[in-house]
């Protein structure tokens, strides 16, 4: 057994998931606290909620645009300095936000720099944990993806208490030197998986050889192609159903603060759905339970159409959230089963960018949508065409022939 395969039978594997779980659940908390503070300084400053809200838009924009550029970085050097420098970038922007003192001015800093940051995160930290397993890949990178799930039940609430106590300056502050005070030391644990230490590794974790392909091979490659056009369908669908659920219910005569719970069910549930996914990818294969879970997370955005009461509202976030949650950290496992493991940040970053640019479509839309019809019923048929899109597409999908993804090994001198 070479020296990979024992390291990354190793304990600290664990370590590397638990790491990428927190850094993941307070830089994407830290972004999200925007929807809590966003009254507080619309009230305070006398901008716009519309202008403020849209500071989001472009984080989502800005993390599209950072994640295949943080992702290579990655790759050249090493996971710990690009999730180190975000977690840096990412607490000062947060708390030049704080300082604020015109609407262009948070926007920018707030949209552009928190967004740029939150995106160092995800992609080296998703091809950090996959370099560090061959064996129950599936799970920790649903773990992963579970804890940066935790985002609205953890840091939207702390952010929801500081801001009943402070003006949103200083909470913002607050959130800003909690995430320096936790996401800084934390980021120095996070070490290159195993297989990419040394300057000559060459051999994966399972002591096969790394293919000849070159990056932009990669990039042009069918498989690359449809995962990145899956990803954005795949969000795509389910983006509208998630921003827009609460006013429909309210729509539907649900008072506000039963509507919003219907979000908290369905975060809830997704939180099993990563870990059960994980280990239905791990029995079954990342790539065919991908394709039933798109297929089913259609017709979960269509069931919305045909509710109107509270207890079906909750029983379709329950299954909704149960899926398309759990679906997501799948694409990270199917990107390691088909592209060198040195290329990973590179890879993951772009499909990272797809869905940023996926989930981007789903507020606009549905804000369309509602003011053309004054209903939200075909932004959830849309949703369910475009889910069914993302179906086909996966279904395309075909592994590389192993011939192709490994070279035979060297002889020996």
């Amino acid at each position: 057994m070479s020296n990979a395969q024992i390291q990354t039978q190793s304990p600290y594997r664990w370590v590397i998931v638990a790491a990428g779980g927190l850094l993941g659940c307070i830089a994407i908390g830290s972004m999200f606290s925007l929807p809590v503070f966003l009254l507080p300084i619309s009230r305070d400053t006398g901008w716009s909620v519309t202008g403020v809200s849209s500071a989001m838009t472009i984080g989502f924009l800005a993390m599209a645009l950072a994640s295949m550029i943080w992702g290579t970085l990655s790759d050249r050097w090493g996971p710990r300095l690009v999730v180190l420098i975000g977690s840096a970038v990412l607490a000062a922007a947060l708390a030049l936000a704080s300082q604020a003192t015109s609407l262009i001015e948070f926007q920018l800093v707030f949209g552009l720099a928190v967004g740029g940051a939150t995106a160092a995160i995800f992609a080296p930290m998703m091809a950090c944990v996959t370099g560090w397993f061959e064996t129950h890949r599936s799970l920790a990178v649903s773990l992963v993806s579970a804890g940066m799930g935790m985002a609205p039940m953890t840091m939207s609430p702390f952010a929801a208490w500081l801001v009943t106590i402070y003006d949103w300056r200083t909470s913002l502050l607050i959130i800003a030197a909690f995430t320096a005070a936790v996401m800084i030391p934390v980021a120095l644990l996070v070490r290159r998986p195993p297989a990419l230490e040394g300057q000559n590794a060459v051999a994966s974790p399972a002591g096969e050889q790394e293919t000849a392909m070159s990056v932009g091979q990669a990039m042009r490659s069918p498989q690359f192609i449809i995962l990145f056009l899956t990803n954005f369908f795949c969000c795509a669908t389910h983006s509208g159903p998630i921003f827009h659920t609460v006013s429909y219910a309210i729509s539907c005569g649900i008072p506000m603060i039963a509507a919003v719970s219907i979000y908290s069910v369905e975060g809830l549930a997704g939180m099993g759905g990563r870990v059960a996914f994980g280990l239905f990818g791990d029995r079954f294969g990342a790539k065919r339970v991908l394709v039933s879970g798109l297929l089913l997370q259609a017709f979960g955005a269509l069931a919305y159409f045909f509710v109107r009461d509270l207890g079906a509202f909750y029983a379709v976030a329950a299954v909704f959230g149960f899926i398309y949650a759990g679906i997501m950290p799948l694409y990270a496992v199917i990107a390691r089963e088909n592209f060198p493991l040195r290329m990973m940040g590179t890879v993951i970053g772009g499909t990272a960018m797809a869905g940023s640019l996926g989930m981007a479509t789903g507020p606009l839309a549905g804000g369309l949508i509602y003011d053309a019809f004054a209903s939200y019923g075909w932004l959830y048929i849309g949703a369910w065409g475009i889910g069914i899109g993302a179906f086909l597409i996966a279904l395309t999908f075909r592994p590389f022939p192993k011939a192709e993804k490994a070279e035979p090994a060297p002889l020996p001198a």
